[in-house]
């Protein structure tokens, strides 16, 4: 077993009263005070975040949009400069190797983030695909480290740090799913307006050795405006409001993006792609939904979804006791029969059947 490791904050985090958790073999913050408060810091104004065990990919070279729209499930070629883009890295099997956001940062450069834990999976992938083409896939995981900045306030925030400057795009004119470049203290930064929790916000990326100094200023910064550190116990809670799949619970290599409801993504009528012969899911194979509970006692990933009579229709991935709403939330793999929006089932919470129902997702939006 190899030795856990920490990112560039770990002094940072520890001075916080930070509580650890293994998370794809990397110690990261699980909380800091209150999962709770955490959890609403966001809602109401901002949340920061250690992102930085995420995995970095570069492509560079003239075949790089038409090598990425054969070795992941869209069409990275139509994606404009300045722009980033949800996408799958599909198994030949069809089913899910991770998802990724793909940036592309010039004509022929883009930026690949992926899961932790799917690392090695990735990088073994994306180089064993580019073989045929003009490219280079490099992993500079390590060079960098990532910080997130969530919630209503967090433009504000980062346009009070001092230090953040060449900002390419005015603030108020950077879109979702796009970038801008800037510098923090003379190193290279790029600002994606991107995210895991449903709210506004932006991934900074920087050197690993800016890491530290930006951390600072940015709570310094921030901490009028409410700005408090979370940890990973919140950006569950907050994704799962936000109906936002998590790898190893709604997402594997035994799971084909349909039944995710991520058939969107897969762009079919590409001439060929990895995993394209086998993309669609059997028929009958269990589909990804959302329920809700009343009550305070939630379903848990890995609890069964039953009907009155007790038979088995599927399988929680995903559950909590919404901070937000009030009442308990799931996400989990039904039967198409049972799948349909409004239909009552019971969730089985340690021998107790809890009623629910089927619910579209997400459970919550963002109002602007």
């Amino acid at each position: 077993m190899s030795d856990p490791r920490f990112t560039s904050l770990r002094d940072r985090h520890e001075a916080l009263g930070a509580s650890f958790t293994d998370f794809g073999g990397w110690q990261m913050p699980v909380r800091y005070t209150s999962d709770l408060a955490e959890h609403h810091a966001v809602r109401q104004a901002a949340g920061i975040f250690d992102i930085s065990h995420m995995a970095e990919f570069t492509v560079k070279g003239s075949d790089a949009g038409g090598y990425l729209d054969v070795a992941l499930a869209g069409r990275l070629s139509a994606l404009p400069v300045g722009k980033a883009k949800y996408s799958l890295l599909l198994a030949e099997s069809g089913g899910i190797i991770d998802d990724v956001i793909v940036y592309r940062l010039q004509e022929d450069d883009y930026l690949i983030i992926s899961n932790a834990g799917n690392r090695d999976d990735v990088r073994e992938a994306l180089t064993v695909r580019a073989a045929s083409f003009a490219v280079e896939v490099a992993d500079v995981s390590d060079d960098h480290a990532l910080i997130a900045v969530q919630g209503p306030r967090a433009e504000e925030i980062l346009a009070a740090t001092p230090g953040i400057a060449d900002v390419s795009i005015p603030w108020a004119e950077q879109r979702y799913y796009a970038w801008a470049s800037a510098t923090f203290d003379g190193e290279p930064l790029l600002l994606a307006r991107t995210g895991y929790t449903g709210e506004d916000g932006f991934e900074l990326l920087v050197p690993t050795s800016a890491a530290p100094a930006l951390w600072d200023r940015l709570l310094e910064a921030g901490a009028p405006l409410g700005l408090v550190p979370a940890g990973l116990a919140a950006r569950d809670t907050l994704r799962l409001e936000a109906g936002m799949p998590l790898y190893g619970h709604e997402l594997g290599l035994e799971t084909k993006p349909s039944q995710a409801g991520l058939g969107r993504v897969v762009v079919t009528a590409k001439e060929r792609f990895v995993g394209k012969d086998a993309v669609d899911a059997p028929e009958g194979a269990p589909v990804l939904v959302g329920l809700v509970a009343e009550g305070r006692r939630a379903g848990r990933a890995g609890y069964s979804v039953v009907t009155e009579d007790g038979a088995v229709l599927g399988e929680i991935t995903s559950g909590a006791l919404s901070p937000t709403l009030g009442h308990p939330i799931a996400m989990a793999y039904l039967t198409p029969s049972s799948a349909a929006e409004g239909t009552a089932v019971f969730l089985d919470v340690r021998g107790t059947r809890i009623p629910a129902t089927v619910t579209a997702l997400p459970f919550y939006r963002r109002t602007k």
